[in-house]
């Protein structure tokens, strides 16, 4: 949760209500995906080990109180269309992590075993579907046609992207458009959501909601940049799950991209032909292609890259009124290109 982040003593008090609120955003949860069934009901606690840091339920209630009415206290901005949208978006962010698991074989996740791991395949892609199914009877009880609708449209999303990127596996020359394309869909469309649902059910214009959802996808970009950094050079002790699967699977991610994208046919043919080692299961390959992407300043571009899109996103928030909540989103816009796990 955002308590977790360094922010300098003058944030503390929004820090503190946004604790608070998340522990609305926790209960309501909680209390949607409980069942009568002990089979259901013990998948379910063992999805509190999936629980981080919460960044997308995080920027519907900073995003609600960065657009709600600034006379009012903080938490006082956070109504229960808030606390609903926040606890959806998590849900549905939840799902794709636990088919993700299943699709790219991972043991670990917050350096607890998966759920495909400890119950199989098939309860995890069951378990998945049951909470994309409560997420959507909770969005009904919202209340607003537009928002179930947004939810359901961005839910799609998230799932073509995934289909886009399956459709490239092994595909290492894909395109840095294409790439992004994948992204947006997958990670950015849902965290733009969120910060757009903050600011709508605030009451805020049209102008701040797109604004606000501009943010959230810039920043889906970095944070995806990002995770796919720590898969390539992370320690599976410090980020908490299974790493190196983006090249097992045959995934082409940024700084392969960057690499690639050279006029230097040789580097390109030494690079490519890592590659073809490491897909094939050589794990001996790892580190010869960690080397060749350092050499060539690939990794390099990549974070550069993800900080461009910070900063970009970080611009957007010259709309909102200047404040502690502004200054706690510069924050966490920050924290995304810093973060270890």
């Amino acid at each position: 949760m955002l308590a977790t982040l360094d922010l300098p003593p003058e944030l503390t008090p929004v820090a503190e209500a946004l604790e608070s609120s998340l522990a609305r955003v926790a209960q309501r949860f909680d209390a949607q995906l409980d069942s009568d069934l002990d089979a259901v009901a013990d998948l379910i606690a063992h999805l509190a080990g999936y629980r981080g840091k919460m960044l997308r339920p995080s920027l519907v209630l900073l995003f609600a109180m960065a657009a709600g009415d600034q006379d009012l206290p903080l938490e006082g901005r956070v109504n229960d269309a808030h606390i609903a949208a926040a606890a959806v978006v998590e849900m549905v962010h939840m799902a794709t992590l636990v088919h993700d698991d299943v699709l790219d074989e991972a043991e670990l996740r917050r350096k607890n075993p998966t759920i495909s791991h400890l119950r199989g395949n098939e309860a995890a892609v069951i378990l998945g579907d049951y909470l994309i199914a409560a997420a959507y009877h909770l969005c009904s009880q919202i209340g607003d046609h537009g928002t179930s609708l947004a939810i359901a449209r961005a839910s799609m999303t998230v799932c073509a992207g995934e289909l886009l990127q399956l459709s490239h596996r092994e595909d290492f020359q894909v395109s840095a458009q294409t790439y992004f394309d994948i992204i947006d869909r997958k990670t950015g469309e849902l965290v733009g959501l969120a910060c757009e649902l903050g600011a709508r059910h605030a009451g805020a214009d049209e102008i701040r909601c797109c604004k606000a959802r501009q943010f959230g996808q810039l920043l889906g970009r970095a944070f995806q940049i990002q995770d796919d950094l720590l898969d390539l050079l992370g320690d599976e002790a410090v980020v908490g799950k299974t790493l190196h699967r983006d090249l097992d699977l045959g995934k082409a991610t940024l700084p392969i991209i960057r690499c690639l994208e050279s006029d230097n046919a040789a580097q390109r043919e030494r690079c490519l032909s890592i590659l073809q080692a490491t897909a094939g299961g050589d794990a001996d390959a790892q580190a010869p292609l960690r080397e060749e992407l350092d050499r060539t300043g690939a990794i390099a571009r990549a974070r550069a890259d993800a900080v461009a899109y910070v900063e970009e996103a970080k611009a957007l928030l010259d709309s909102f009124p200047d404040s502690d909540i502004r200054r706690t989103l510069d924050a966490v816009a920050g924290s995304v290109t810093s973060r270890t796990l």
